[in-house]
């Protein structure tokens, strides 16, 4: 039978993988080289493969070594998630949130799922809506939290992400040449004229609306079936689809700012650590690199 392997190995093996260093790693862990060497080779002799060809600048993964990664990945997130699970002291009470549409089919839903795991007992209410209307919420004690996109200069409340809409055609049709221009646009929406439309009007770019939506799915069903363009952040461009660029003669329509507000009304732990989730969801996309 082949030996066990040691979770804090993989844990070290990680941070080499990330350094591509053994002497930057083991300051990052608080170890010295030669311990961080010696945990090394002690889980090459467990897994029976060499993980790392050393250089003289450093060390790279090998195969074996780059097909260890995420299951290495895997095996530490769900260890460090029993911890914080097993820690945190039981949670209750009621919790209401309000997120926009277009983050209830990407970011929140795995961030909401985890929160709801990890503290069973207490009751989150979520609203999925425009920003101006979570706000009107928010303001009338009728949401603890909201998730809403901003494009003031000053701010208020966390910024978590900076997501830009940008224009975004379908794969399947090269709608983005056609003259007037079809588009799918929200119905009677202030942002929709102020920023969407605007920016094709200051380019001088002929348009038609050809489809109305209510939602970001519906503006997402019309773009996919190749029936217009239109707007979206970036981070939530559907498969079979992409981003128009500066290339393409289409400039970016806003640089949306996605904030976390807080109610004034209230603040329990509960509140507070579904908050922190929210943020650790957002990082991502927040790192993303910018078309």
């Amino acid at each position: 039978m082949h030996e066990p392997i040691e979770s804090e190995l993989l844990r070290t093996f990680l941070v080499v993988a990330e350094t591509s260093n053994f002497s930057a790693a083991a300051q990052r862990i608080g170890r010295t080289q030669s311990a961080v060497s010696t945990q090394i080779k002690r889980l090459e002799q467990t897994i029976g493969e060499a993980l790392f060809e050393r250089g003289a600048r450093g060390v790279q993964l090998t195969r074996p070594g780059i097909q260890l990664v995420p299951y290495a990945r895997r095996v530490i997130d769900l260890l460090n998630e029993a911890a914080a699970t097993i820690r945190s002291k039981p949670l209750d009470g009621p919790v209401r949130i309000g997120i926009p549409e277009e983050y209830s089919q990407t970011v929140l839903p795995a961030a909401l799922a985890a929160f709801a795991v990890r503290h069973p007992a207490v009751e989150v209410t979520v609203s999925c809506d425009y920003t101006s209307r979570n706000l009107a919420a928010l303001e009338r004690d009728e949401l603890d939290l909201a998730v809403v996109f901003d494009w003031s200069d000053e701010t208020k409340g966390e910024v978590i992400c900076i997501d830009p809409t940008v224009w975004v055609t379908s794969l399947v049709r090269r709608l983005h040449d056609l003259d007037p221009l079809p588009i799918a646009t929200y119905r009677n929406s202030t942002w929709s004229r102020d920023f969407a439309l605007r920016s094709l009007e200051q380019i001088g770019r002929n348009y038609r609306i050809a489809f109305i939506a209510d939602t970001g799915s519906g503006l997402k069903n019309a773009l996919i079936a190749g029936l217009a363009v239109t707007t979206l952040s970036r981070s939530s461009i559907p498969p079979g689809c992409r981003e128009l660029t500066a290339e393409d003669g289409f400039p970016p329509v806003d640089s949306s700012k996605v904030v976390l507000r807080r109610s004034t009304y209230r603040s329990t732990e509960a509140i507070r650590e579904l908050a922190e989730m929210i943020r650790e969801a957002f990082q991502p996309t927040s790192a993303a690199p910018m078309a």
